[in-house]
């Protein structure tokens, strides 16, 4: 056993066979009433991608690919993987953890920007699992935040430049739609539109759009828009005949981009003469592979949900519009066809306002 903590690299799961595919959804929808036909529309996509999702066999070659990092710079960690919906499930790999004689751990979320849906339920499920484990659990302490390090902005850069796509095409960054009533107590789209603008800075993106994808839940209820799909439509009707596509809100594929881009968004860009260019996600690219390593080493903060981050300006198209202290929460919305952001401070007591310029 290395004298340096381990790593507990956490993420969401999936199916890796048809069987598996009607139980993980379960496991991902219980308790939130979720009729039975919902999920088995959901169930067909994974049909559609062969009865199962890569995302678990990416997460193994990460967790693979940060050990040999660590051995290879002399300093070894063990790097061990729990997930949310499938197995190897959070509580059994705390234990095998405890049974291997770890006392305490380092915490790395795959969910890069902070929303209750994301970070706050990993932290979450880890202390449930401890709880149920008992005095032998090991402590995890999490890293901070990395939405905007310098080598996360240059894995997404580099998969922008593996592509073929014409160097004049637009580029739309897409991400996992939550309810608005979510985000406003979050800085979940903040972080979105700060990775965004620093890709597109990085790899001198003049035309860039944040869209969203895989919109769930009631009709009623409002969720982060622009949808993908209105935007391909405005940019077909603005005479684009390209785009390039960029899923910088997950670090892994998964039916979120295999089906919600690769299917139902080509299918609308086809039908209104549009070609995609989708770059890959970071996967397992040395880069990003580098960027786990420096911030697994930086250590943990104190409260990793409101941790610090090196970028406290908010971007709309390009420009900064707001800067937001460490703190501070803010609120985006889509209220109109130009797709301009609004900006509304978060209700949070205690909380300082944006102070909009």
């Amino acid at each position: 056993m290395s004298a340096l903590p381990p790593v507990l690299m956490l993420s969401f799961g999936g199916p890796e066979n048809p069987a598996e595919i009607m139980p993980f959804l379960e496991d991902v929808t219980r308790g939130r009433g979720i009729p039975r036909k919902r999920l088995e529309g959901v169930a067909e996509h994974y049909r559609h991608m062969g009865g199962r999702s890569p995302i678990n066999e990416i997460t193994r070659r990460q967790a693979e690919a940060l050990r040999r990092k660590f051995l290879a710079a002399g300093a070894p960690r063990a790097v061990y993987v729990g997930q949310r919906h499938s197995a190897p499930f959070i509580e059994e790999t705390l234990r095998r953890m405890a049974q291997d004689g770890v006392t305490s751990a380092v915490g790395f979320c795959t969910a890069a920007y902070r929303s209750e849906a994301s970070l706050e339920r990993y932290v979450a499920a880890v202390e449930n699992a401890r709880a149920r484990l008992g005095p032998a659990a090991p402590r995890v302490d999490f890293v901070g935040p990395w939405f905007d390090h310098p080598l996360f902005v240059a894995a997404l850069a580099a998969r922008i430049r593996e592509l073929a796509a014409p160097e004049d095409a637009p580029t739309v960054f897409t991400a996992h739609s939550i309810p608005c009533a979510m985000a406003k107590e979050s800085t979940y789209v903040e972080e979105l539109r700060a990775t965004a603008a620093l890709v597109a800075a990085a790899r001198g993106l003049r035309d860039w759009t944040l869209a969203f994808t895989s919109r769930s839940g009631r009709p009623t209820d409002a969720w982060l828009e622009p949808d993908v799909s209105r935007v391909i439509r405005a940019k077909a009707a603005q005479g684009v005949t390209a785009l390039t596509m960029v899923p910088l809100g997950f670090v892994a594929d998964h039916v979120e981009v295999l089906y919600d881009l690769d299917v139902e968004a080509k299918a609308c860009a086809d039908d209104v003469g549009v070609t995609l260019h989708r770059a890959a996600t970071v996967g397992d690219h040395p880069l990003f592979i580098d960027m786990i390593a420096d911030a697994v080493e930086a250590g943990a903060p104190s409260d990793p949900a409101l941790g610090r981050s090196s970028v406290a300006t908010v971007f709309r198209d390009g420009r900064r519009v707001a800067k937001v202290g460490a703190d501070s929460r803010v609120c985006f919305c889509f209220p109109d066809d130009r797709n301009a952001p609004c900006l509304r401070p978060a209700a949070t007591p205690g909380r300082p306002p944006a102070s909009v310029e």
